[in-house]
């Protein structure tokens, strides 16, 4: 059976991992630490095709009527 790639559906929006200097960047520009972050779980569809691990932080980027985009960061916790 062929595997079906979800980040190609246009529902879901754009997922990336951040790097450590883009993880560290973000902790100091909004002052928080990364327990501060909203969760995704490790097993969450998307994380996993991204290779997710446990402390990653993803920035997720949603299309919007009403501002164009919506930026978003989750830290990937235990599934």
């Amino acid at each position: 059976m062929k595997e079906i790639d979800i980040t190609k559906n246009e529902l879901v929006p754009k997922h990336t991992i951040l790097n450590d200097s883009e993880k560290e960047e973000l902790m100091n520009r909004y002052k928080i630490a990364l327990r501060q972050l909203p969760r995704i779980k490790m097993n969450d569809s998307v994380v996993e095709s991204l290779g997710g691990k446990i402390g990653d932080v993803v920035k997720i980027v949603r299309k919007s009527p009403v501002v164009g985009e919506s930026v978003y960061y989750r830290v990937v916790i235990r599934g």
